[in-house]
């Protein structure tokens, strides 16, 4: 007969355990290695944090006017003393009818005890409070549905706020929406709508750094030595480009273009080598006028080993990320992080049409971003090109 391991029932964790996990999480550490550190299981810290949706509880604070622990001391010294409630009451400057319920509710005179007075003070304190995605129900179904579209739930919150002035019913913090998503005790949009958000987490995880190391490339321009113009993102037609990984022989090129954030996706002809990633870039850089084709910033991967032929061809000058810098292409690490939603990792995007890729961009280029003070992409690129055909250009994209 097997023999079940038996694991002794752990007492629960105090405040200053629970602090003190969410402190080390905070800080990076793993759950097992904070449960080796406190010397519990680390299942018991799991279920904690997945409880909590990887979000800290908020601090519990007393009332103002609530007996405090000190109070109850008091209390419990009198009592032991046969003091009388009015004159305990006189002593802590307290009404007796205060000490009369207190003592009351917590099994008489004979029984009282201020620690146990406290706990049972502390538990009637537990109260959920009403949400507000709970109380209305029109702000709830607006969130639901530009949630299955794939907004983000800032930009939820921030279109709200553009969409309904002066209506507090109708506006909402992207932190209420995290909670409502998270913290399993609300219920009150379904767990399947975290499927929608950018990292599809169930809990909210820590930060963490990759770094990707990076190959040699001939004839390489630093983007250091990039015009300026491109730096402070003043005039459209500066791009970055990526190659967005679904399983490891299969990508699609990505490209942003800095100023307007506008995006496009490109097909790859014949897998992930510097040849099909030189036709493919070739093709969709071409689609574009003229004055949108300025300059591209690439980090040092291998497949840009023919970015001279490319620049013959295109006219447009690719400039090579440092080693390890993602930060020098923001604006294309940020899309790149948007476009999971729709190509997860480890799933291959070898059967994605052009068209499909097409319709995604379309689908991000729509959507409002903060850094364009929540305009969108395609309006703000629009935007450019109006002007420029005012100014006697007739560009189209």
């Amino acid at each position: 007969m097997k023999r079940v391991k038996y694991r002794p029932r752990q007492r629960p964790f105090t405040e200053a355990e629970v602090a003190e996990i969410w402190r080390r999480r905070a800080a990076g550490e793993a759950g097992t290695r904070i449960a080796r550190h406190m010397g519990r299981y680390r299942r018991s810290i799991g279920d904690h944090i997945y409880r909590a949706g990887g979000i800290r509880p908020r601090p519990r604070k007393r009332s103002r006017i609530a007996l405090s622990l000190q109070e109850r001391e008091e209390i419990s010294r009198g009592l032991a003393a046969a003091a009388s409630l009015r004159s305990i009451a006189l002593k802590i400057g307290r009404s007796a009818s205060t000490i009369s319920r207190e003592v009351a509710r917590n099994r008489g005179r004979q029984n009282y005890r201020a620690g146990n007075a406290e706990q049972a003070a502390l538990n009637r304190g537990k109260r959920p409070k009403s949400a507000k995605l709970t109380r209305f129900e029109r702000l709830r179904v607006e969130v639901i549905e530009r949630l299955r579209s794939n907004w983000s739930p800032q930009q939820i919150s921030r279109f709200l706020k553009e969409e309904y002035p002066g209506q507090p019913s109708m506006q909402i913090s992207h932190e209420t929406i995290y909670l409502s998503l998270y913290v399993q005790g609300r219920g009150l949009l379904r767990k399947e709508l975290a499927k929608h958000l950018r990292r599809r987490h169930l809990i909210r995880q820590p930060k963490k750094q990759l770094s990707e190391g990076r190959g040699r490339i001939k004839d390489m321009i630093l983007i250091s030595q990039r015009p300026a113009e491109a730096a402070d993102r003043a005039v459209p037609g500066h791009w970055e480009g990526d190659l967005l990984l679904g399983t490891r022989t299969t990508a699609i090129g990505t490209l942003v273009e800095r100023s307007t954030r506008f995006v496009m996706l490109f097909k790859l002809p014949s897998g992930i080598n510097a040849e099909s990633a030189r036709v493919g870039l070739t093709q969709k850089i071409l689609t574009l006028p003229e004055n949108l084709r300025r300059s591209l910033a690439w980090d040092q991967g291998r497949e840009m080993k023919q970015h001279v032929r490319f620049t013959i061809d295109t006219g447009v000058q690719v400039y090579f990320c440092d080693p390890a810098s993602p930060w020098q292409r923001g604006s294309n690490e940020n899309t790149n992080g948007l476009l999971r939603q729709y190509f997860p990792h480890s799933k291959t995007v070898a059967n994605y049409s052009q068209e499909h890729l097409d319709m995604v961009a379309a689908q991000l280029n729509d959507r409002p971003r903060e850094t364009l003070n929540w305009r969108s992409p395609a309006w703000t690129l629009n935007q450019f090109l109006k002007e420029s055909s005012t100014a006697g250009v007739a560009p189209t994209v």
